[in-house]
């Protein structure tokens, strides 16, 4: 079976910038879930997946535009601290979540006050070049409910 619209594609990843100052991995805990050919994953990964087969393994470099895009000036707002989600107690320097109308999104805090936080809308690996090293470890027909929600559900997917 391979990587194709309406798939579910479980896969273990690596994640590094190109002075190796960002790394992540899922090597540790549960492999990310993602349901193919719906906008769920960054255009360039997608790309990248599709067609794979089960146990392959690669390598993709990809640039800000093909991942998280790139890093927008004059990106803060000013929001309600009771908005961000992720922590008890904000710092500057520290990633958090909002609810947008776009879903879920990631933001950097930039400066905290008592009831409103200013935050920088970039998203934190925002103009940086990535290199994902992939395992794909599971590949599975999506049920018609997550093709209805248009996300994968279980294990490294969308939890309701």
């Amino acid at each position: 079976m391979n990587v194709s619209k309406d798939k579910v594609v479980q896969f273990h990843y690596n994640l590094t910038d190109a002075d190796n100052s960002v790394q992540e991995t899922t090597r540790s805990g549960a492999p990310m879930a993602y349901l193919h050919g719906h906008d769920n994953m960054i255009s360039g990964l997608e790309r990248a997946m599709d067609g794979k087969a089960l146990g392959d393994t690669f390598s993709v470099t990809l640039a800000p535009e093909d991942a998280y895009g790139e890093f927008l000036p004059d990106c803060e707002q000013r929001i309600p601290v009771k908005h961000l989600q992720g922590a008890k107690k904000w710092r500057p320097g520290m990633v958090g979540t909002v609810h947008t109308e776009q879903g879920l999104r990631q933001v950097s805090i930039v400066k905290v006050g008592k009831f409103m936080v200013t935050v920088d809308n970039n998203h934190p690996l925002a103009g940086k070049t990535l290199t994902f090293d992939i395992e794909i470890v599971d590949i599975r027909d999506a049920s018609a409910e997550e093709i209805a929600h248009g996300h994968a559900h279980g294990v490294g997917g969308h939890h309701h």
